[in-house]
């Protein structure tokens, strides 16, 4: 009788990570409040106004780069329908792209904020969450709960609390927080993922902007799979922001959605949310295949991207 023979072989070797598409810079165009809607076309074409000229230097930048000037530059626009709703998709989405028109730019995807929490039956954030990999201080006892448990992360040293003190006891004495990569003084950032009510877990802002960079850098999977995929815009718009996709391509001619490298441009408001999403990426662990995908791509076209994930986003704020 013929042996029989147990066959092995590396759990690495057979995972299969897919490519993403990728753009040489992603160009995101605005990012406005319902009540930024709310006070009309006006607001719409200020914002773009205001946009316009950065967005064109960002072109021109990478053109320059780029052999031949051949640069692969795509525009996002997105749109808050976690938070609050207003209108309807097919009121509100011809509004924008036609005060956008009037400013001479081209929204190439409309995405929603929601989407960054959950699209196509994909739970996004908590993707991202399970990768999440805390930056402990010095001297950490474990005895603070890790941030899958209380929602924040901070990039350093809280004051210690002390809570109530026990009879005979001293108080301990208060000590600042500290940041760990302090540059001789602090900058200490304690952001909160979420939330919860009787109605489960709401993401932050900041959260869902992490998030939404990522998805912009191309640097989630969800079982080796690109976890969301642009549609086309259809005929028309849907009344329901429930059936508008996670990700609308409204340009059939436009450069790949996801990037080497980010723009956003955006209200000076956004940038305390824009600290807290910076600390968030930074200790957000990305698989190393698809980042080593990333590398090789771009290694080929001879563009050398930073090895720090938050040193490929940039940005533009505007006065409020």
């Amino acid at each position: 009788m013929t042996p029989a023979y147990a066959t092995f072989g590396e759990v690495a070797a057979e995972r299969r990570i897919a490519s993403a598409p990728l753009s040489h810079v992603s160009i995101e165009l605005g990012h406005l409040y319902m009540e930024d809607f709310q006070a009309g076309p006006d607001r719409l074409r200020e914002q773009f106004r205001q946009v316009a000229p950065w967005a064109e230097t960002m072109r021109r930048s990478w053109q320059s780069r780029v052999p031949g000037g051949r640069a692969r530059v795509s525009t996002c626009f997105l749109i808050d329908d976690y938070f609050s709703r207003f209108s309807t998709p097919a009121e509100l989405v011809p509004m924008v792209l036609e005060a956008a028109a009037e400013c001479d730019l081209t929204i190439d995807y409309l995405a929603r904020e929601s989407a960054c929490a959950e699209a196509d039956g994909v739970m996004l954030a908590r993707l991202v969450e399970d990768r999440l990999v805390t930056d402990p201080p010095a001297g950490s006892d474990g005895s603070r709960p890790p941030v899958t448990e209380t929602g924040w992360l901070c990039n350093g040293t809280r004051s210690p609390y002390s809570g109530a003190v026990q009879a005979m006891g001293s108080a301990r004495r208060w000590e600042p927080p500290a940041q760990n990569a302090k540059r001789r003084h602090s900058i200490f950032v304690d952001v909160e993922l979420w939330d919860t009510d009787s109605r489960g877990r709401t993401w932050s802002c900041p959260f869902l902007a992490a998030v939404w960079q990522l998805l912009r850098l191309g640097l989630i999977r969800n079982e080796g799979e690109l976890p969301v995929r642009p549609k086309p815009r259809g005929a028309s718009f849907p009344s329901e922001w429930d059936d508008l996709p996670a990700i609308v391509q409204l340009n059939p001619a436009a450069a790949p959605f996801s990037a080497y490298s980010t723009l956003s441009v955006l209200s000076s408001r956004f940038l305390p949310v824009e600290l807290a999403v910076r600390t968030i990426l930074s200790q957000v662990f990305v698989d190393a295949q698809v980042l080593g995908q990333v590398a090789d791509r771009s290694g080929g076209e001879g563009i050398r991207l930073p090895d720090e994930l938050v040193d490929r986003i940039s940005y533009v704020f505007l006065g409020a």
